[in-house]
């Protein structure tokens, strides 16, 4: 419940580069790799915006030297540069969800 407040929040409040670090830290946490799939049309859907704008964001992203995305592959270079662009909610939501694991192993 916490992380769907959370995402509304988030949605409402941060730009779209925030948005997209967040997602795809949240997607390398998840995937527990540097190298994932995932593509524009889905990251759109997402975030709740058009694919134009993912594309460009996703471009920046590159050119920062952060990610390398081509043709719906990921790959995260600069973990610790996604984490500064991206909002705050990452961490709250991250946050959480160890706590949550962690709840799951003691029982």
């Amino acid at each position: 419940m916490i992380q769907i407040m959370q995402s509304a929040a988030c949605n409402a409040l941060h730009n779209i580069q925030q948005r997209t670090c967040k997602w795809l830290l949240t997607t390398h946490d998840r995937v527990f790799t540097d190298e994932f799939t995932l593509t524009q049309e889905f990251l759109s859907l997402m975030l709740g915006a058009a694919r134009p704008t993912v594309s460009l964001v996703a471009h920046d992203l590159q050119d920062e030297g952060l990610i390398t995305y081509r043709r719906g592959h990921v790959t995260v270079l600069d973990r610790k540069g996604l984490e500064a662009r991206s909002c705050e909610c990452y961490a709250i939501v991250s946050r959480v969800y160890d706590a949550f694991l962690l709840r799951l192993k003691e029982i």
